[in-house]
């Protein structure tokens, strides 16, 4: 194998976290902001690109193209590595950044790729390359907007993505068609024909409030969707949250402002 083989458990319900357990000398990669805990001998790197043995066989070009696809899809350019550089076996842990499901993928069981949302990646064994999956089409490009620049995972190892909410996962035959909204999209194997397609209809469009496009994606392959998209979470958390610095207007009593007075917030 390419990639190190790392052995896992994950833990929790609504708010999960994978604990990853490494061989000396082992590695998982991820994402800055994702880490958790380790143990004692858990050593913590900064590395430029992915540190893939493609990046490595290709030299500091490759590292160079690898970083620069990353600030396209708004990452940053480097990856944090984690090492055991213990005797025994060690473990590191990584937390789900919202509520939501950790989802486990064996690329070797995928046919060495698989696709996600940008911002689904969350950690993975050392040699597994994160780069971006280019559109090929003139429509995903201009209209995709969460649906459009997602990630490509290449490798032989296990990659770990989070999905938001309750996590659906399709099994499409050949030819099936499946329409999802682009921020529900999770991530599909690389068999599935993904596009952009306008929802159309001047009442749809202005007054829909579903967004004017929706992902297609044709069999055959596996899709996985989630219920609760960040965006939509931190437009609701955005919608409820005091302006002015101040509480909402009635939040927590029925009397309101009278309320307030009354318990002396007001004075």
């Amino acid at each position: 194998m390419n990639a190190h083989e790392i052995d896992y458990e994950i833990f929790g319900e609504e708010m999960q976290y994978v604990s990853i357990e490494l061989d000396p000398m082992e590695a998982v990669i991820a994402e800055a902001g994702g880490f958790m805990m380790g143990e004692e001998h858990i050593k913590m790197e900064t590395i430029f690109g992915d540190g893939s043995h493609r990046e490595k066989q290709g030299g500091i070009l490759d590292k160079i193209l690898s970083a620069g696809k990353r600030i396209l899809t708004g990452e940053s350019l480097f990856l944090t590595a984690f090492y055991n550089t213990g005797q025994g076996k060690q473990s590191v842990s990584f937390a789900s950044p919202y509520p939501g499901k950790i989802l486990p993928i064996d690329l070797s069981e995928k046919g060495g790729s698989f696709i996600c949302q940008k911002d689904a990646f969350l950690c993975a064994a050392r040699g597994v390359h994160v780069g971006i999956e280019f559109s090929k089409r003139l429509g995903r490009g201009f209209f995709g907007g969460e649906g459009f620049i997602m990630q490509r995972l290449e490798g032989d190892g296990m990659a770990f993505i989070h999905a938001g909410g309750t996590m659906a996962r399709k099994e499409l035959a050949q030819g099936e068609l499946l329409r999802v909204d682009t921020g529900c999209l999770v991530g599909f194997t690389q068999t599935v024909d993904y596009d952009i397609e306008f929802i159309g209809g001047i009442r749809n469009t202005l007054f829909g409030g579903e967004g004017i496009f929706f992902a297609t994606l044709r069999g055959p392959g596996i899709v996985y969707i989630q219920s609760l998209p960040f965006s939509r979470l931190a437009e609701r958390v955005w919608a409820a949250a005091p302006k002015g610095g101040g509480k909402q207007k009635g939040e927590g009593s029925i009397l309101g402002d009278l309320g307030d007075i009354a318990m002396g917030d007001r004075f």
